[in-house]
């Protein structure tokens, strides 16, 4: 069921002329009574109040997992293709700024700053949820920038999500599986229904699951969208050597493994592609570019090795059963012989704490835990506590005060232990990663 446009005026006072993009951020925060609160009649509204819409292709990408390797994929092939892109992607792990690219850089305080001040002269009395408030924001400002191709990452399911108000060229669901199940219900067929609601009449509507649920499937057939299934209407084929052959149609690329590590990542990139095919007549791509976006692509924490000091260490973001599911698989892929796995771990409370722990601990020797902070975060000691119901013994278990805590001491711990190799893996949030990308900060390790 949809919200009703809501027009009673906000108590808060936008900031002054001169006022920094953290003091936009904290008023934004506080002008809606929820966090969260689905619906697209608000984002509608503002839409046509503040003129926004595209000439060039949008691309939406949706998925319990994938969405953000999906759209820089993507983001890459097209920039070595020669055009101009725009990418908004959710959520940031250091500055708001990561959430809205141009042509592959963050922009400036000062760009989003104007483009607050657009949405606050049009929204009146409305009141707008911050995911709201911000992507209309950040939707005006890649309007200005005349961009030939923009990319938007689904925040939360689909159906109701405030970037499913922008209609797309293409839409994309990447994996599926569990997870914010207040929202989106407890069963991957409902779930997936929800997120199948970024598909369009006419349109190309991407899959890049391997097992799409019925429903998926079911309702782009009932709107009449034009459904790309992998290993049906696109594949990918892996060499020994890492490389692959990817087929759409009559069309077949011979690629170069991606820089993003995990077999994961070729599905995501099959999606990916799957996208740029369905647009070649309107943005012509070749082999050699996409083989040039592939190799170039980055994106922090998808399995991404930060450092080798003082030994390997490894940054993922997956924070559900699904994500963890694919740690475990590269984790164990990737280990070396007789090599100890450090697991510096941080989950919210709202997540199913026990069920990735329970999937992650064959491939993990010891852990340093620590609570996260928010309404969400929850204390290091109930963390315990659900990873104890996960069977992890409580010997392989450390708490720390926060992560940055937890980090410091699994270093010491690997550089006490010159007999066998060591690795550390940093995972379980968007908030775990990036209270550990701050320390790297302070160490010069930031990209």
């Amino acid at each position: 069921m949809t919200i009703p446009v809501v027009s009673v005026s906000a108590p808060h006072q936008a900031p002054a002329a001169g006022a920094s993009l953290n003091q936009w951020l904290e008023f934004i925060e506080k002008l809606h009574d929820k966090p969260i609160d689905m619906g697209l009649e608000r984002m509608q509204t503002m839409i046509a109040r503040m003129g926004i819409k595209f000439e060039c292709p949008v691309v939406t990408v949706a998925g319990t997992n994938g969405k953000g390797s999906t759209c820089a994929v993507m983001e890459r092939i097209w920039r070595e293709a020669g055009f101009r892109t725009a990418m908004h992607t959710s959520p940031h792990l250091i500055r708001f700024n990561e959430r809205a690219l141009l042509n592959g850089e963050e922009v400036s305080d000062e760009a989003l700053i104007a483009a607050f001040g657009e949405v606050e002269s049009a929204r009146g009395g409305m009141t707008l949820s911050y995911f709201e408030y911000t992507g209309l924001a950040v939707l005006k400002l890649f309007q200005n920038a005349h961009p030939d191709v923009v990319i938007l990452e689904i925040g939360l399911g689909g159906r109701l999500d405030a970037m499913n108000a922008v209609d797309p060229d293409v839409s994309i669901v990447a994996a599926i599986g569990i997870d914010h199940t207040a929202f989106l219900g407890n069963t991957r067929e409902a779930i997936a229904l929800e997120k199948a609601h970024i598909y369009r009449l006419g349109r190309p509507a991407i899959c890049s699951d391997p097992n799409p649920p019925s429903t998926l499937v079911g309702y782009a057939a009932e709107i009449g969208a034009k459904l790309l299934l992998i290993n049906r209407d696109f594949s990918v084929t892996e060499h020994p050597d890492g490389s692959f052959q990817f087929r759409m149609g009559d069309l077949s690329w011979q690629l170069p493994r991606p820089a993003l590590k995990g077999e994961n990542q070729y599905r995501n990139a099959a999606g990916a592609l799957a996208a740029i095919v369905s647009l070649l007549n309107r943005l012509p791509v070749t082999e050699a570019a996409a083989a040039a976006g592939l190799t170039e692509v980055r994106i922090t924490a998808r399995f991404e090795e930060i450092t080798t000091q003082p030994c390997t260490t490894l940054l993922d973001v997956g924070h559900n059963p699904q994500a963890a599911g694919v740690l475990a698989e590269n984790l164990h892929a990737s280990r070396k012989p007789g090599e100890k796995t450090l697991a510096v771990f941080g989950m919210l409370e709202d997540k199913d704490r026990a069920q990735v722990v329970r999937l992650t601990a064959p491939e993990i020797d010891r852990w340093f835990i620590a609570g996260l902070p928010g309404p969400r975060g929850g204390s290091a000691e109930a963390l315990k506590t659900k990873m104890l119901e996960g069977g992890v013994g409580e010997r392989a278990i450390e708490s720390f005060p926060a992560i940055a805590d937890a980090l410091y001491a699994a270093r010491l711990f690997a550089e006490d232990e010159p007999a066998a190799p060591v690795r550390i893996i940093i995972f379980g949030s968007f908030v775990t990663v990036g209270e550990a990308l701050e320390v790297f900060a302070k160490e010069g390790l930031r990209r």
